[in-house]
C-alpha cells in the first residue's frame, strides 16, 4: 500500500534525479580540473605570443621571415584551447539547467513537507494503536494450524558469542514491545532489556537485570512479563518478574536431567527447554525413565505445577532444537547447515509423524529456536546472529459462530 501511495512515487523520483544531478556534478568537477591544469601549463605560452604580438605591431615592418614563423608556430599551439572554451561553454549550460532543477526539486520537497505536516502526529500514532489492535483481533480469528513452511531468515542483529537467546513477550495479547537478551549457557546472570525492538537494532535503550540465580542452557522464554528460566546446575525452573525484579516462584521439574545429561545435539546445558504457544507454556525435556527421550509438560504458569505430560519417543540428543506451535512440538534434525525440521508430535492426539520441512541455516549453528504465538514468528540465535523466521501454517478461521 505504501509503494502505491503518490508521495513515495515522487520520493522515488527525487531519489533518481538527486542521484543523477550529483553524478553530473563528478562529470563537471572532474573534467573543470582537468581544463584549469591545462589553461595552467599555457599560461606561459600566452604571455610569450602577446609579447611578440606587441612587438609585431609596433614593428611590422622590422619582422623577417623567421621572427614570423615562431609566431605562426606559438599561435598553432594555442589551438587547443579553442574545444577548451568550447567546453566551458557547454558545461556553463550544464550547469544552468541543473541550477533549474534543484530550484524544482527544492519546489516539490516543499510541496511533500507541507503534504507530510498536514498530518498530526497524535492522529498517526492513534492510527496505528487502532491498526495493532485490529491487527491482534485478527489473529485472534485465525485458529491453530499446522506447520507448513519456514520462510527465509531475517538478520536482525549481530551481537554476542555464539550461544545465547533473545526474546519478547510470548502472552497473547499483549501491548509490551520490550526485547531480553541473554548471551551465553553457562552459569550468566546478566539479561539486558530494550524498549523496542527498534532499540534492540541499534544496542540502545536499555536496561539490566542482575539475575539472583545463574542459568543454564538457552531454553528461556518471557511470558506474560515474566522470565522463565533452568536454574544451573538443577532441573529447578524459575519465574523472574521483570517490573518487581524478584523471583515469584520456582520449582523443580521432577526427574529432569540436567548439566549435560540429556541437552540437544549441540551441548551448552540444554537439557531443560521452556517455551510457549497459543495453549500456554510448557518445558520440553527429558529423564532417564524415559531413555532420553523427549519428554513434553505443560505447566501452570503461575506455580509451575505440570499439568499433564507426553512421552514423545524422540532421542533428545538427535534434536537440534525444538520449538511448540499449537501444542504441537517440532523438532529439527540437526543444529547445523543443512537442518530441516523432522518431527512433529501433537500432544491433542498423542501421536507423532516424521515431516521434512527445510529452512535456511544461514550461519550454520543454532543453539536456541522459539516459537513467538503473538507474532506468529520463529527467533533464533544463530551464531552470534539473533534471526527471524517468518512460519507458514495451515489454518481453519474461526467464525463469530465457533
Amino acid at each position: 500500500m505504501c509503494s502505491r501511495d503518490p508521495r513515495s512515487r515522487q520520493l522515488r523520483q527525487l531519489m533518481e534525479k538527486v542521484q543523477n544531478i550529483s553524478q553530473s556534478m563528478e562529470v563537471l568537477d572532474l573534467r573543470t580540473y582537468r581544463d584549469l591544469q591545462y589553461m595552467r601549463n599555457t599560461e606561459t605560452l600566452m604571455k610569450v605570443v602577446d609579447e611578440k604580438l606587441k612587438v609585431a605591431s609596433e614593428n611590422h615592418r622590422g619582422m623577417n621571415p623567421r621572427g614570423f614563423q615562431e609566431l605562426k608556430d606559438k599561435v598553432s599551439q594555442l589551438l587547443p584551447l579553442l574545444p577548451v572554451l568550447e567546453q566551458y561553454k557547454a558545461d556553463t549550460k550544464m550547469i544552468l539547467r541543473l541550477r533549474e532543477e534543484v530550484r524544482n526539486l527544492s519546489v516539490v520537497l516543499m510541496t511533500i513537507q507541507e503534504e507530510m505536516g498536514a498530518y498530526d502526529y497524535e492522529e498517526l500514532r492513534q492510527r496505528v494503536l487502532l491498526l495493532e489492535t485490529r491487527l491482534h483481533s485478527c489473529m485472534q480469528k485465525l485458529g491453530c494450524g499446522k506447520l507448513t513452511g519456514v520462510s527465509n531468515p531475517i538478520t536482525v542483529r549481530a551481537s554476542g558469542s555464539r550461544f545465547g537467546s533473545w526474546m519478547t513477550d510470548t502472552m497473547i495479547p499483549s501491548s509490551d514491545n520490550r526485547v531480553w537478551s541473554m548471551d551465553g549457557y553457562f552459569k550468566g546472570r546478566r539479561v539486558l532489556e530494550y524498549r523496542t525492538m527498534n532499540d534492540f537494532v541499534k544496542g540502545q535503550n536499555f536496561v539490566q537485570h542482575l539475575l539472583p540465580h545463574p542459568w543454564a542452557g538457552t531454553g528461556h522464554v518471557v511470558y506474560n512479563g515474566s522470565l522463565y528460566y533452568n536454574k544451573y546446575q538443577s532441573n529447578i525452573i524459575i519465574k523472574y518478574h521483570f517490573r518487581s525484579r524478584s523471583v515469584l516462584v520456582q520449582r523443580s521439574l521432577s526427574g529432569a536431567g540436567y548439566n549435560n545429561t540429556f541437552p540437544y545435539s549441540w551441548g551448552g546445558s540444554s537439557d531443560i527447554d521452556l517455551m510457549a504457544d497459543e495453549n500456554g507454556l510448557w518445558a520440553v525435556y527429558t529423564t532417564i525413565p524415559n531413555a532420553g527421550n523427549i519428554v513434553i509438560s505443560r505447566l501452570e504458569p503461575q506455580s509451575l505445577e505440570v499439568l499433564q505430560t507426553w512421552d514423545t519417543g524422540f532421542p533428545k540428543r538427535s534434536a537440534g532444537e525444538s520449538f511448540m506451535i499449537c501444542g504441537t512440538l517440532y523438532v529439527t534434525n540437526s543444529h547445523l547447515a543443512g537442518a530441516k525440521i523432522y518431527f512433529a508430535y501433537y500432544t491433542n492426539t498423542s501421536t507423532y509423524e516424521y515431516t521434512d520441512i527445510p529452512f535456511h541455516n544461514q550461519y550454520s549453528h543454532i543453539s536456541m529456536m522459539d516459537y513467538n504465538p503473538r507474532e506468529r514468528v520463529l527467533y533464533t540465535w544463530n551464531n552470534g546472529h539473533q534471526v527471524l523466521y517468518n512460519v507458514t501454517l495451515f489454518q481453519v478461521i474461526k467464525t463469530s459462530g465457533d
